[in-house]
């Protein structure tokens, strides 16, 4: 998912869902995140002040939605549940 300032990576594999947040254009440090929900589960967040990218943040995620966000700076993006 691409957004003004970034995008959000998401990877799956048979048991787990990884997600992160790379900034467009790297080398200043700034406000990043990404976090990752499992459908019926807590969301697994990284946040603080990176030069490149936020993460990655696995969860497990068999059988299930996940729900990924992630910003750099003043954009952000959101998935809504995929991965069903």
């Amino acid at each position: 998912m691409t957004f003004e300032t970034g995008e959000v990576r998401v990877y799956k594999s048979r048991n787990q869902a990884c997600a992160m947040t790379v900034a467009r254009f790297p080398g200043e440090r700034r406000r990043m995140a990404v976090s990752v929900q499992p459908r019926g589960g807590v969301p697994v967040r990284e946040d603080g002040r990176f030069t490149h990218y936020a993460g990655p943040v696995t969860v497990g995620a068999i059988n299930r939605c996940v729900y990924v966000k992630g910003s750099v700076g003043a954009g952000s993006a959101d998935s809504g549940w995929i991965l069903c």
